[in-house]
């Protein structure tokens, strides 16, 4: 894990604006603030815990994550974006900046609009929003996790290596250049 966060740059909110076509119509992408903390872990346990059960794992560190430690990180302005459909958060993710490296968090799309670009959009929003010093990012995601796996190669990353998690779940590392 990468420590600290980054604050946020002034560009982030570079998608901020308007709907995102290829996240569907009527979505779109911007800055997560403190306030919205509570939304964003809401997402973040419905999703993550389809993965649980994948691994039979009900401790993974997304779920173990609290409020506090949640409001914490976007107070402290580590790269936060969200997307809303209309005024229901339905995605998030967050990027922490080391170097020249920005490390993929906390990626969450809600279980019910997920296979409709929402992700991939966000995805596209937290790269472009990544500071200038960026190039690279990495993420890890569960090695079994297929759809995770399809998404992220689609987008550019390729398995770098493995590693597990607190939880005892097998994730894949996978990386790609910034630009």
């Amino acid at each position: 894990m990468i420590d600290g966060p980054a604050p946020v740059p002034a560009h982030t909110a570079v998608s901020g604006t308007g709907p995102s076509p290829s996240a569907g119509p009527g979505v779109r992408i911007g800055p997560l603030r403190p306030g919205d903390a509570g939304e964003v872990l809401t997402v973040q346990r419905a999703a993550y815990v389809t993965e649980a059960q994948r691994y039979g794992a009900p401790d993974i560190p997304p779920l173990r994550e609290t409020l506090a430690e949640l409001r914490a990180d976007l107070e402290a302005g580590v790269l936060a974006l969200g997307a809303w459909s209309g005024a229901r958060l339905v995605g998030s993710v967050r990027g922490r900046v080391a170097g020249s490296e920005m490390e993929v968090v906390r990626f969450t799309v809600a279980p019910d609009v997920q296979g409709r670009g929402v992700g991939r959009a966000l995805l596209a929003a937290v790269h472009a929003a990544a500071p200038p010093a960026v190039t690279r990012f990495w993420l890890v995601t569960g090695a079994r996790s297929d759809d995770n796996l399809r998404l992220y190669a689609a987008a550019g990353y390729r398995i770098a290596g493995a590693v597990t998690d607190s939880a005892g779940v097998e994730l894949a590392r996978l990386e790609r250049p910034a630009r």
